[in-house]
C-alpha cells in the first residue's frame, strides 16, 4: 500500500502558500505603482521651495560689501533676473500641474462617489486631485504677485480673476485673490487685511502683498520697516541658497574626477583596473531560488505592505490624527516593525544552512569600507543628475514620490525632524541594504552574473519603494549600491553611501522647508 511523503507534501503546501502570497503581493504592488501615476512627485515642490528662497535672496542689497563685488557675487547666484527666473520656474510647476488634474476623473461634490457612474472615487485619488486643484489656485496667486512686481499690472489682474472665478479654488484662496485685487486695482484698504496677508501669504510674496498695503494705506514707516527687515531675511536666505546650491554642484565635480579617473584607469590596465577586476572570493550560496523567493516576498513585501498595515489599522494605530512628533515617532515604529519583520522572515529562512559561509552578511568597520561609501556617492551625485534630467522629461512631474519627503518638507518641529532624520539615514540602510545587498544580491549570483545580479537586485530595490518615477533613479542607485557591495564585500560600504544619500537628501529638505 502506498504511503504519501510527509515532507515533501509539507513542501507542496508551502510553496502552494507562497503562490497565494505571492500573487496577492503582485496585486498589492501593481495597484500601489499604478495609483502612484497620478500622483505629483515631491520634486516638483523642491523645485518651488528652492525657487522662494531665490526670491527672497534677491532683495538683498549686499550691504557691507565692496561695490564692485556684490554685482558679480548676485549674477552668480542668483542669475541676471531672478523674478524672471522664479516666474519660468512656477509656469512650469503650473503646467505639470494642470496636466495632472486634467488627467484625473473630475471631482464630485459629494466625494464619496464618482461624478461618472456613481462609484466610489479611490481616496488617494480624491486627495491627489485636491491637491492639485490647490496647488494650482496658490500658483496663480504668487505668479501674479510676481506679475505685479515687474510692473505687469494686467496680467496680475487675470491671473487673480481666474483664481476669483474658479470652480474647485478653495475658499481662502479666493479671498486673498479678492484681497490682491483690490489691493492693486482699486487702491482700497480694509481693517483685516494685513492680519489675512500675513496668514495666507509667506515670503517675499508676504512681503509685497503687505508693501502694496502700506502704500495704499500711506504707512511709510512700517513699509520702510517692513523692507529694513526683508533686508535681514535676505542675507539669511542668501546663506541657505548658497548651501543648496552650491554643495551638490562640488560633490558632482567631484564624482565626476572619480568617474573619469576610473574611465582612464580602465583604458590603461584593461582587466587589471578596479572596475574591471574580478571580484574575489565568489559567493558561495547554499540555498535555492525558493528561498530567495521567500525572503523577498514575505520577509518585505508581504510583512511590510500588507501584514503590518492590517494589523495596525485593526488596532485602530495611525499616524494621521497625532501630532507632529506623534508622526514621526509612529513612521519610526513602523519602519522598525517592517524591518524586524523582514530579518526575522530572512533568519529563518537561512537558519538551517549554518554555518553560513564565509563572506555573507560580513560587515567590517575599516577605512576602506568607509571611503568605498564616500566614493560610491560621489560617483552617485552626477550620474543620478543626469537620470533624474531624463527622468523629469518623461514623468513631467507624475509617478508619485515617497510621501515621508513631503512630510518632512513641511515638518517645522525640531524633535520631529531628528526622529524622521533618525529613520531615513539609519534605519533604512541597516535594514535594506542588509536585505538588498547583503542578502538578495549575493543569492542572485547563483543563477546569473554578479554584473545581472547587480542590475536585477537594483531594479526590485527601486519596485520597493511604489513610485513609478522613482524606478529609474533608484535602479541606478540600487546597481551603484550594488556595485560598491560587490567590489568592496563589505556591507559598511553600501550602508555608508545610502545613509550618505538619505542624509543629504533630509539635510536639503531641512534647509528648504526650515
Amino acid at each position: 500500500m502506498a504511503t504519501s511523503d510527509p515532507t515533501a507534501s509539507g513542501l507542496s503546501l508551502k510553496r502552494l502558500a507562497l503562490i497565494v502570497v505571492t500573487a496577492l503581493v503582485s496585486l498589492v504592488l501593481a495597484q500601489s505603482l499604478f495609483n502612484s501615476l497620478t500622483e505629483p512627485q515631491v520634486a516638483s515642490q523642491l523645485q518651488l521651495y528652492q525657487t522662494d528662497l531665490l526670491l527672497e535672496s534677491s532683495a538683498w542689497d549686499g550691504a557691507g560689501l565692496p561695490p564692485d563685488q556684490w554685482p558679480l557675487l548676485r549674477q552668480g547666484l542668483l542669475g541676471e533676473d531672478p523674478i524672471a527666473t522664479a516666474q519660468k520656474q512656477y509656469e512650469s510647476v503650473r503646467e505639470e500641474a494642470t496636466t495632472l488634474a486634467q488627467a484625473a476623473p473630475p471631482l464630485p461634490a459629494n466625494l464619496g462617489e464618482s461624478a461618472n457612474d456613481g462609484k466610489p472615487l479611490p481616496r488617494r485619488q480624491q486627495t491627489a486631485l485636491a491637491q492639485q486643484q490647490t496647488l494650482i489656485s496658490e500658483l496663480d496667486l504668487r505668479l501674479g504677485l510676481m506679475d505685479a512686481a515687474q510692473d505687469n499690472l494686467p496680467a496680475a489682474l487675470d491671473r487673480w480673476k481666474q483664481v476669483q472665478t474658479s470652480d474647485t479654488a478653495p475658499a481662502n484662496r479666493v479671498r486673498t485673490a479678492d484681497t490682491l485685487t483690490r489691493l492693486w486695482q482699486a487702491e482700497t484698504a480694509l481693517p483685516e487685511d494685513e492680519a489675512w496677508l500675513r496668514q495666507s501669504l509667506n515670503g517675499w510674496f508676504e512681503t509685497r502683498a503687505l508693501e502694496q498695503l502700506y502704500r495704499v494705506e500711506n504707512r511709510e514707516g512700517d513699509r520702510q520697516q517692513l523692507l529694513d527687515q526683508e533686508q535681514t531675511t535676505a542675507q539669511d536666505q542668501l546663506v541657505k541658497l548658497a548651501l543648496v546650491g552650491t554643495l551638490p554642484v562640488l560633490g558632482t565635480i567631484l564624482g565626476v574626477g572619480i568617474l573619469l579617473g576610473l574611465s582612464i584607469q580602465w583604458f590603461l590596465k584593461g582587466d587589471r583596473s578596479l572596475l574591471r577586476r574580478p571580484a574575489s572570493p565568489e559567493w558561495s550560496i547554499p540555498w535555492d531560488g525558493e528561498t530567495i523567493w521567500q525572503v523577498l516576498i514575505v520577509g518585505f513585501f508581504f510583512v511590510g505592505q500588507i501584514l503590518l498595515p492590517l494589523i495596525l489599522g485593526g488596532l485602530g494605530l495611525s499616524g494621521a490624527a497625532l501630532s507632529s512628533r506623534g508622526r514621526a515617532l509612529f513612521s519610526l515604529t513602523y519602519y522598525l516593525l517592517m524591518a524586524a519583520g523582514g530579518l526575522g522572515v530572512l533568519w529563518l529562512s537561512v537558519r538551517p544552512y549554518r554555518p553560513l559561509p564565509a563572506g555573507l552578511f560580513r560587515i567590517r568597520f575599516s577605512l576602506s569600507g568607509i571611503l568605498w561609501g564616500m566614493g560610491g556617492y560621489l560617483v552617485a551625485l552626477p550620474l543620478m543628475l543626469m537620470v533624474a534630467l531624463l527622468n523629469q522629461q518623461i514623468w513631467q512631474g507624475q509617478g508619485g514620490s515617497n510621501p515621508l519627503l513631503q512630510t518632512v518638507l513641511e515638518e517645522q518641529d525640531p524633535v520631529a525632524l531628528i526622529v524622521f532624520f533618525a529613520t531615513a539615514a539609519i534605519a533604512a540602510p541597516l535594514f535594506e541594504e542588509t536585505l538588498f545587498r547583503g542578502f538578495l544580491l549575493p543569492s542572485l549570483t547563483k543563477y546569473m552574473t554578479v554584473s545581472w545580479a547587480v542590475g536585477l537586485s537594483g531594479l526590485i530595490f527601486a519596485a520597493a519603494h511604489l513610485s513609478l518615477s522613482e524606478v529609474l533613479p533608484l535602479t541606478l542607485l540600487g546597481c551603484i549600491l550594488g556595485g560598491v557591495y560587490s567590489r568592496s564585500r563589505n556591507l559598511l560600504s553600501p550602508m555608508v553611501l545610502h545613509s550618505l544619500w538619505n542624509s543629504a537628501t533630509m539635510l536639503g529638505l531641512f534647509i528648504l522647508g526650515g
